[in-house]
């Protein structure tokens, strides 16, 4: 299988990032690093979306998702049980104010990493690279942004898709909204011609039971978005996650969780790009 060709690369680069980081525990809360040493009878809280299915989905107080699995993998691997874990929604304009208010340990949004996002926040990771696309309805012939001059096109206030949009295409008309959610309600009532986002967003709200067989992703990728895990800048915990994620990789628990939250929604991960190499801690 694929993960097995990855196992010996990915062991040597959590070695390197170890080393990078400046290895050891020194973890917040005084534990030391992964194998249920931290947690103890404490709790940790995570940001994560509330409203994308197939990565981070509230479901009446159940949460699902491929961010979701991640985050309970690496919390799990830093000594916190699953009970353990406080959920706390992180919209896309909100994530940097919760790391800077200590409201959250971590956070697994859809999260890319950017120069500019770290003049505030740290960053562990990537867990995932996505690509930016469109979600259009059935019978639209949109194939790209290219398509899209002078139509209204949504996306989500704060995301780095909508600023793509802005910095790159002006001839567009973007409306934001809080949420992607909101997004394909607007365009299912005919006000919008498309959604943009990372392709394995628009993926998990295609194959939505209530969106089954309107919407289609283009499959036209016009960006690269490193998922990562936002920390607050005064964090130690990155060295532990980037070994964390390095090992749900080599175990094979990465691409399962993959393969469950897009199940039905007729999408591949681009495999020249994941599984990624954790970064060195800054």
């Amino acid at each position: 299988m694929r993960k097995t060709r990855y196992a010996a690369a990915m062991a040597a680069a959590a070695a390197l990032t170890l080393t990078a980081c400046g290895g050891g525990g020194g973890n917040e809360g005084g534990g030391g690093g992964g194998g249920g040493e931290e947690g103890g009878g404490e709790t940790i809280t995570i940001g994560i979306k509330f409203d994308q299915p197939g990565l981070g989905f509230d479901e009446g107080g159940s949460y699902s998702g491929f961010d979701v699995d991640v985050a309970k993998y690496v919390a799990n691997e830093l000594g916190f049980s699953e009970d353990q874990i406080e959920w706390k929604e992180a919209p896309s304009a909100n994530r940097e104010n919760l790391l800077a208010n200590n409201d959250v340990d971590m956070i697994f949004a859809t999260y890319s990493i950017t120069d500019e996002r770290k003049q505030t926040v740290s960053f562990a990771g990537p867990y995932f690279v996505a690509g930016q696309d469109l979600l259009v309805p059935k019978d639209s012939d949109i194939a790209g942004p290219e398509d899209l001059e002078g139509k209204n096109l949504c996306s989500v206030t704060g995301s780095t898709s909508a600023q793509k949009i802005k910095d790159q295409y002006p001839g567009v008309n973007l409306v934001e909204q809080p949420g992607y959610a909101e997004c394909v309600s607007v365009m299912g009532g005919g006000q919008i011609d498309a959604v943009t986002t990372d392709d394995i967003i628009l993926a998990g709200l295609a194959a939505q039971e209530a969106n089954a067989g309107q919407f289609k992703v283009v499959g036209n990728p016009f960006s690269e978005e490193r998922y990562g895990v936002g920390l607050p800048k005064d964090s130690d915990r990155c060295e532990d996650i980037n070994a964390a994620i390095t090992k749900m990789i080599e175990e094979g628990a990465w691409e399962e969780a993959i393969t469950k939250n897009t199940e039905g929604a007729d999408y591949s991960f681009n495999e020249e790009l994941n599984p990624p190499e954790p970064e060195p801690c800054a």
